[in-house]
């Protein structure tokens, strides 16, 4: 009767004659209709007794563990269910919907990684089902694992042509493998199954805009603005766009929409002291200067404490650990605090470093661009790091080759060690400034000899700042080791992808920015070698031109 009752979804009766039956035998099967009836009344709390008692009762059945997974999961404890869907797949390795289920509990809490295993472990049991390989292409997204998404959804694609959402990763894989004109048919081919598609809109926005289709971007951004008049992503993406070719006003404006949404910025406080963006006098108030994005804008943008100061300002400038040392000099800081203070002293207002030069209503013609705006170096440091290097007989060289990992256009910015052998066979001494290398240049580093490699003994960015003092020129990829050596007056080659970051502008091979940067830009066939090529001319005259003044001394 309980049985007859749960499927005619007289949930009350069910739950009474089961009762009736377990009071005279308290059997697992009992207890398990028990628990689904109480379940589909959305009495959870008492589902999982029932479900657990079955369990105990009959610890061997995986059907019963299932049920009490699922509840788990209706109880919103996905860590317990995680565990009981792992418990399911030891009783029986090929139950493909606790694979699934445990897989996309992972997924829901990122772990990216076990999440992919489980994944796998469902497409063996269960090949070409398309929503499996749909989630599990996002999984070998979330680890960079851009060929593998690309491949999944391509698999998924065969199997349901008509999934927008799949033909959008397609071309999301294809725009992070740089492969942007291909992105951009994925694209339409997405919006054509669905049109207002805002997500899939801004992916195309941003592909236009990496093939310098600029008036098309603005045209697709302006589209997602009339479906979604608050979306954030079109409006940052749109302020980029603005600060690339070089209409500042806009810009900065446009880039404050980062505060509208959490993906595009890094954690900021919420303080109950106003934002200043430079509305109001600041003479004879304290400022709380925030870092808000990463450590090269925090470096890029400090040059602007000393103006603060220069208005009657008092301030208190807020980083990450590994730039205070560098920043805690700055002219114009009163104070010099890690992001990870507890409690703050008293401010009157605060601004996030990076939006300093909208505060300053910065226009291309009125960057403040002196050659050199950072502290020197400590002397002792600087000292250390000169006698470490040696005789100073040869152009001496710094070199950064790749950004980090999790940044999203680190695919385009950064290139292997082993890519630069052609400028390393020069007659220079090159050392190395590059934290973390990766696996491969590791090896490398292994094998060049050649290249001096202090790093590890580079504590924070005053360190590297007194190295960097040594040398006579930087060469680096686009990364925060490269506004360190600008920003210290130290000559700097910066090598930029085709499509660069929006500071360093379109089409020109110095900066407004940096007196001593010289930019090395790719051309449309996206080749750092090419790029490399014009190094090695560069760097042997100056070679040369060292040679000569060494000669005339």
């Amino acid at each position: 009767m309980g049985q007859l009752s749960l499927h005619a979804e007289q949930y009350d009766l069910a739950v009474e004659w089961t009762a009736r039956a377990i009071g005279q035998d308290p059997k697992p099967e009992y207890l398990a209709t028990l628990g689904a009836a109480l379940r589909r009344q959305g009495r959870y709390q008492e589902a999982l007794k029932a479900f657990d008692k079955a369990v105990q009762l009959k610890p061997d059945d995986d059907g019963l563990w299932t049920n009490l997974g699922d509840v788990l999961i209706e109880l919103a404890r996905p860590a317990d269910a995680i565990l009981t869907f792992q418990h399911v797949l030891e009783l029986n390795p090929r139950h493909w919907d606790a694979a699934n289920k445990r897989a996309r509990l992972l997924y829901f809490q990122k772990r990216w990684a076990e999440a992919l295993e489980q994944f796998n472990r469902c497409d063996e049991l269960q090949p070409d089902h398309a929503p499996t390989l749909q989630i599990r292409a996002i999984c070998h997204r979330q680890l960079r694992r851009f060929e593998d998404y690309l491949a999944d959804s391509r698999r998924g694609y065969a199997l349901d042509p008509t999934n927008a959402e799949t033909c959008n990763n397609i071309g999301d894989a294809l725009q992070s493998l740089g492969r942007e004109q291909e992105a951009l048919q994925w694209f339409d081919r997405s919006l054509s199954l669905s049109p207002d598609n805002v997500k899939v809109l801004n992916n195309k926005a941003f592909s236009l805009s990496q093939v310098r289709r600029f008036d098309e971007a603005v045209a697709t951004y302006g589209r997602v603005k009339t479906i979604d008049p608050g979306n954030a992503v079109a409006d940052w993406n749109l302020a980029l766009l603005h600060m690339l070719t070089g209409n500042f006003k806009a810009g900065w404006a446009g880039r404050e929409a980062r505060w509208k949404a959490t993906n595009l910025s890094a954690v900021y406080p919420k303080f109950p002291q106003a934002m200043w963006l430079g509305d109001g006098p600041i003479e004879g108030k304290t400022v709380l200067v925030h870092q808000d994005e990463g450590l090269g804008d925090t470096i890029q943008f400090a040059r602007y404490v000393p103006m603060l100061a220069a208005r009657g300002a008092r301030v208190i400038l807020v980083v990450d650990e590994a730039l205070r040392p560098l920043l805690s000099g700055l002219e114009g800081v009163a104070q010099c605090l890690p992001i990870t203070t507890g409690t703050l002293p008293p401010f009157d207002v605060h601004c996030p470093v990076s939006s300093l030069p909208l505060a300053f209503a910065t226009r291309l013609d009125t960057i403040p661009a002196a050659a050199s705006y950072l502290p020197p170096p400590s002397k002792d440091r600087a000292e250390a790091w000169e006698a470490r290097l040696g005789p100073h007989d040869r152009l001496r060289v710094g070199l950064v080759w790749s950004g980090s990992l999790s940044h999203r256009n680190d695919h385009n910015r950064s290139i292997p060690l082993r890519a630069m052998s052609g400028i390393l066979d020069a007659e220079g001494t090159f050392v190395s400034l590059q934290r973390d290398p990766r696996a491969a240049d590791k090896a490398v580093l292994r094998e060049r000899t050649d290249i001096v490699d202090l790093t590890g003994d580079l504590t924070d960015f005053g360190d590297t700042a007194a190295l960097v003092s040594c040398l006579d020129l930087v060469i680096s990829v686009d990364t925060s080791v490269a506004h360190l050596a600008a920003a210290m007056g130290c000559p700097t080659w910066i090598l930029l992808p085709f499509m660069p970051d929006y500071r360093w502008l379109l089409d020109r091979d110095d900066s407004p920015w940096y007196p001593t940067v010289r930019l090395f830009r790719q051309d449309e066939g996206r080749d750092y070698a090419r790029v490399l090529e014009r190094v090695r001319d560069a760097l042997r005259a100056q070679i040369l031109a060292f040679r000569e003044r060494r000669a005339q001394r």
